[in-house]
């Protein structure tokens, strides 16, 4: 008779078969796979983009007198370069251009990887 440990079908004092050796073949790459680039899986991952024309700040009273028509002054100057924004992060500066009746931005200034790897620290 088995006890509760032993599978059904064995008898408990038997002793189990040796185990075999198994052999695993070499993984090689497919035929058909082009050069692996370790960022790929990277590159259809959506990110946000903005371009900041200015900021101002004013009290909430002032913010619940607007209306339309009203004028907010913004801290930049007139041809002072905007600044181009991925997920809240300066990349660049450019100027506005009008592009088949749509506003887009020239871009004049692309910040070095280097920066705005110091800029995260």
């Amino acid at each position: 008779m088995a006890d509760e440990t032993t599978p059904p079908g064995t008898d408990a004092g038997a002793t189990p078969p040796p185990a075999q050796e198994h052999q695993v073949n070499e993984l090689t790459p497919t035929q058909n796979a082009g050069p692996a680039r370790p960022i790929d899986f990277l590159l259809d991952v959506p990110l946000t983009m903005s371009v900041e024309l200015g900021r101002t700040r004013m009290l909430v009273n002032d913010l619940l007198q607007l209306g339309q028509g009203s004028v907010v002054e913004l801290t930049k100057l007139v041809g002072e370069p905007l600044e181009v924004m991925v997920n809240e992060k300066l990349i660049a500066r450019g100027e506005v251009v009008v592009l088949n009746d749509k506003f887009a931005v020239r871009l004049t200034d692309i910040i070095s990887p280097k920066d705005r790897l110091d800029k995260l620290s």
